[in-house]
């Protein structure tokens, strides 16, 4: 059974309230880097930077990031395969859905691997709740307080062929 949360026009909505937000508390887009985390939150991340292009003319940076090997359930490398140059930006990381926080906290690990940004800000598209760590977004497209036996499932153009938000039983 789906109950549709967001449908294009409210994934729209709340993207374009994002990017006017991110501008708003960085004061503009100089220095500003977009990490998504793979995959979806790379795709929001690139229609963040398409928005902010849109209202201030300068095209800021989208990066794919995957924190699989930093993850504190997994016994791995703890390697990134990212080369970019972090140093006194600001890093705005990008995932579709906040849960637990457990994968956040390993894309900082990551990020913190290989620079030192000047800070870090976190974009959820939808916070369902239910943290395990002290970790919450900057940026929320959608608080949608949810059960833990339930599943949010963000579909986006780019990779599902619709856009919307959706809650399966």
């Amino acid at each position: 059974m789906k109950n549709i949360i967001m449908d294009e026009i409210a994934i729209k909505r709340a993207i374009s309230r994002i990017s006017n937000e991110i501008l708003e508390k960085s004061k503009g887009p100089e220095d500003l880097i977009l990490l998504g985390i793979v995959s979806r939150g790379e795709d929001i991340a690139d229609r963040i930077s398409s928005k902010i292009l849109e209202i201030e003319s300068i095209k800021v940076p989208v990066y794919a990031i995957n924190p699989i090997n930093f993850r504190d359930d997994r016994e791995n490398s703890r390697e990134l395969d990212l080369n970019i140059d972090m140093n006194g930006k600001t890093v705005i990381l990008v995932d579709d859905v906040i849960y637990t926080g457990r994968t956040v906290r390993a894309a900082l690990d990551a990020i913190l691997s290989i620079g030192r940004p000047k800070a870090i800000r976190l974009v959820s598209l939808v916070d369902r709740g239910h943290r395990e760590l002290p970790i919450r977004p900057d940026f929320v497209g959608k608080n949608l307080p949810t059960a833990k036996r339930e599943k949010v499932v963000v579909e986006l153009s780019e990779v599902d062929g619709q856009d919307k938000v959706y809650i399966e039983s």
